[in-house]
């Protein structure tokens, strides 16, 4: 936090007085919504992609996954370089590229094709999503308008995950899938024009070099980490999983020591000596995971087990939206009043229990039951997700709002990427067990057991009683993963909630007036 004697570095460009700075919000809001969006809105096209591209099972979770992957390998990166070349500039040139590489992802032909557009659009996003929280950093100086501006920055994430699947439905009832992706284009428009405008340059006066070395060593670490996770899960430990989880620990590891050794370090190590910031990125990260793995989830279960449509499918999980956006707002009061660690350790318990709910889901449950648990998850997230990104924020200098901002969002996608692939690779898990019915030829049986909607699709070339029975066994394996994965979510949850209470203890949000 910077002294009240202190003047503002020449680098910092103190924000428009008025609404100037509300105006401003509006834009990082719109970048941070998008993001959230383009992390969850592929749940619903799923089904249609499958049936367009014909992935394997494997290539259809990279499809879901890779781009929260990419993501969250470069955000520090990214976060570091916004500190040095400009906060504004990096955001915008990032909106650009992401506007162009949705144009690839919506006209891809190929499941190769389709990963790589999607890891490309993961490189626009990691652009994206630290310069929208360094900039609140620096544009609103007084704690409690930062805390709402935050609240709306954090409702804008966590809802955007659930406003994701409406906004697919919708698009998918009218519109072939790639439209799903097209949609970024207006928006960024939008984003980049009233960008110039509105937002302040902001950038650290004093950086040092940008170390290419970390750059490479955090990506490298990230993706192969989170890729033996995956594999694990999917397939069980072998040799190139082990080999994975050496390289991608090995790559940390030596990246953490050489931010320890460098005099100007691409992340400074030493914020997670705060037992709070490190306590709340670890809050931050699970209380997504729980939240984009339901979505995922619910988002095949909607359509491929009750037959809802798409948009209906979206509608359905609006509840998780209106839930964190309603306590994203008032997040930041409500823990002044009480406590940060009520909140953050309720906010998860919260997330918890109702995913151990779901454990009790089968295919004729009735929408009150996935309604309140939606909802009971997407409050539980605003509430915890706002105000972990609140201490994380308030726990740096303005010089250094950059890198704790992205370490902030490589939790948010980290989260985002293992809730898809860790309990997504745990109901593919399950889900392939199930025994096709006597007479199922063997081509029509792979198919199947590769996805649920590949068993759909499949189904359909079988005798209308083979193809009923076919279809009951896998979205009986299917609900099945749900529920194992759903368990082991909602335990993780709790303990983390546990935890959370405790590394807590004491830490509040700051009052009062800062001055530049």
């Amino acid at each position: 936090m910077t002294s009240t004697h202190q003047r503002i570095p020449a680098a910092e460009v103190e924000p428009r007085p008025g609404r100037g700075r509300w105006l401003a919000l509006s834009v990082l809001v719109l970048a941070v919504l998008l993001v959230a969006v383009d992390a969850t809105v592929l749940g619903l096209a799923t089904p249609y992609i499958s049936e367009d591209l014909k992935p394997t099972g494997n290539q259809l979770l990279w499809i879901g996954d890779v781009y929260s992957f990419v993501i969250a390998g470069l955000l520090v990166s990214m976060g570091s370089l916004g500190d040095r070349i400009g906060r504004k500039k990096l955001l915008l040139s990032g909106a650009v590229a992401f506007g162009a590489v949705s144009v690839l992802n919506a006209y891809a032909t190929t499941p190769e094709l389709m990963i790589l557009a999607r890891a490309l659009l993961g490189v626009a996003g990691a652009t994206l999503m630290p310069s929208t929280l360094a900039l609140i950093r620096n544009i609103f100086h007084d704690p409690r308008e930062r805390s709402f501006a935050v609240g709306i920055w954090g409702a804008a994430a966590s809802a955007g995950a659930a406003v994701g699947p409406v906004v697919g439905g919708f698009l998918l009832e009218h519109f072939w899938w790639g439209s799903v992706f097209l949609i970024n284009l207006p928006v960024m428009a939008v984003l980049v024009l009233v960008g110039i405008k509105f937002l302040p340059e902001s950038k650290n006066p004093a950086p040092g070099p940008w170390d290419l070395i970390s750059v490479v060593l955090s990506l490298v670490g990230m993706i192969a980490v989170v890729y033996a996770i995956k594999e694990a899960a999917s397939h069980g430990f072998g040799a190139a999983v082990a080999a994975s989880a050496v390289l991608g620990v090995g790559a940390l590891t030596w990246f953490v020591r050489r931010q320890l050794t460098l005099p100007a370090p691409l992340l400074d190590m030493r914020l997670f000596r705060n037992r709070g910031f490190s306590a709340a990125v670890l809050a931050d990260l699970l209380t997504i995971l729980g939240l984009s793995g339901l979505v995922f989830f619910l988002s095949q279960f909607l359509q491929l087990v009750q037959g809802r449509g798409p948009f209906e499918a979206g509608l359905a999980e609006l509840p998780a939206a209106i839930g964190s956006v309603a306590a994203g707002l008032v997040a930041g009061t409500v823990a002044r009043r009480y406590s940060v660690r009520s909140v953050v350790a309720g906010g998860l318990a919260a997330v918890g229990i109702a995913l151990a709910a779901l454990t009790v889901l089968d295919q004729s449950t009735g929408y009150p039951l996935l309604g309140s648990v939606l909802l009971v998850v997407g409050v539980g997230a605003g509430f915890s997700f706002t105000v972990t990104a609140d201490v994380i924020l308030s726990s740096v200098p303005k010089d250094q709002a950059g890198a704790a901002s992205a370490v902030s969002e490589t939790a948010y996608e980290l989260g985002a990427a293992l809730g898809i692939a860790l309990l997504g690779s745990i109901v593919t898990g399950v889900y392939r067990d199930f025994t096709a019915p006597a007479g199922t030829p063997a081509d029509v049986a792979s198919a199947a057991h590769e996805s649920l909607g590949g068993a759909v699709e499949s189904a359909t070339a079988l005798p209308p009683h083979t193809a009923g029975e076919l279809l009951a066994s896998a979205q009986g394996a299917f609900v099945d993963g749900l529920h194992a994965a759903s368990g082991i979510g909602a335990a993780v949850l709790i303990a983390t909630a546990v935890a959370a209470w405790f590394l807590l203890r004491g830490q509040k949000l700051e009052d009062g007036v800062e001055h530049p």
